[in-house]
């Protein structure tokens, strides 16, 4: 399967709803994300957040052009030249690769193009196919934020990862 990246478009919104259909992922975002309509305002917020470099999203897409996923790096902090790394993937796309590619591509890009120097990232400790991205990705576990995220009433330790435009990958 052959994969790159592109901004996110309006008809991609039924890849953004099925993407935030099961719970575990819906309970991740402050806006529910429930119909076509609002996949559709999901994706208008992040061309917001480009156009005004606090945030850039990218679709993760295959060969044929449909958005298997969603690479992301937020809180873009020009004067450290830090940003926050985030990913996911459709429920059709998961364990195929998608997800380390994009973060793949959006690491190189974000050293490259926004000319950032640090990348940082968390997961859930109970999320080991996250890490297991950021890990193949070239992320370094930095450390451990204890019950940082609290879901339904449980909080969860979330681990923390790091990359550098210095590290080697």
């Amino acid at each position: 399967m052959t994969l790159s990246l592109r901004p996110w478009r309006e008809k991609d919104a039924a890849a953004v709803l099925s993407a935030f259909g099961p719970s575990e992922m819906s309970r991740q975002v402050d806006e529910p994300v429930d119909s076509l309509a609002a996949a559709a305002d999901w994706i208008a917020r992040r061309t917001r957040e480009c156009h005004a470099d606090r945030a850039y999203a990218f679709a993760v897409t295959d060969e044929s052009g449909t958005a298997l996923g969603n690479v992301a790096v937020g809180a873009v902090n020009r004067v450290h030249s830090t940003g926050w790394v985030s990913y996911w993937t459709t429920p059709a796309a998961r364990g195929k690769g998608v997800a380390a590619y994009g973060c793949a591509a959006l690491a190189r890009w974000c050293f490259d193009e926004l000319g950032l120097y640090r990348l940082e990232l968390g997961h859930r400790t109970n999320n080991p196919a996250s890490c297991g991205v950021a890990l193949a990705t070239g992320f370094m576990v930095e450390g451990l934020q204890r019950q940082k995220l609290a879901y339904d009433g449980v909080r969860y330790d979330v681990e923390l990862h790091a990359r550098l435009a210095s590290d080697s990958g």
